[in-house]
């Protein structure tokens, strides 16, 4: 059968090659965050602003974050990932990462850039009191790790000298991948195409 001038077992090929090819990048799953201070618990009225992205590799179990921060009041003293939040976009929660930071994470400064790559796997890039809390192995660790940011639960923050709680965080958000918004894109066309027949 002929839809537009495609060939349907073309098409149905074609979204199942697509759908193989998705799972294939399935492995690495993106997230976002917006660090400000309005953004903390409780919020602030700092200027400083920061941008962060986490790419979560499901099959190496390593989690490779690049963070940007500028506007700070004070000085850098502490810089990791909380998890989990009671509910989702709010709330605090214990530190679940390297304690008391990220290692060479810009300190004593109020702008700078991170990009370091963690191995989950390894105790190093846990806080202790996490790994216990949640099953006592770096393996159940990650999972709980990871249900909370999909939960939207997990934040990441800046600690400073002048705020030392917390003076900017954001929490991770899910970056929807290109290839499942073509594909929707394409599906909807589709089915636009076929309703005005």
């Amino acid at each position: 059968m002929r839809i537009n001038g495609l060939n349907k077992s073309c098409l149905a090929a074609g979204v199942v090659l697509a759908g193989a090819c998705a799972s294939v990048n399935g492995a690495i799953l993106n997230y976002q965050a917006v660090l400000s201070g309005p953004n903390e618990a409780p919020p602030n009225a700092s200027p400083g602003v920061g941008f962060a992205t986490f790419d979560f590799d499901t099959v190496l179990h390593t989690m490779h974050i690049h963070v940007t921060f500028s506007g700070l009041l004070g000085n850098v003293t502490a810089s990791h990932i909380h998890s989990a939040t009671a509910v989702a976009g709010t709330g605090t929660a214990g530190v679940a990462t390297t304690t008391p930071t990220f290692a060479g994470f810009p300190s004593g400064v109020t702008s700078g850039v991170y990009d370091n790559t963690l191995d989950l796997t390894q105790t190093t890039s846990w806080n202790p009191a996490f790994i216990t809390a949640n099953g006592g192995t770096t393996a159940t660790a990650e999972s709980a790790f990871m249900a909370g940011i999909a939960a939207g639960k997990a934040y990441l923050n800046i600690h400073t000298s002048v705020v030392p709680g917390g003076e900017i965080r954001g929490f991770l958000v899910l970056v929807p991948a290109p290839s499942s918004l073509g594909l929707a894109g394409v599906g909807g066309l589709l089915i636009a195409r076929r309703r005005r027949r």
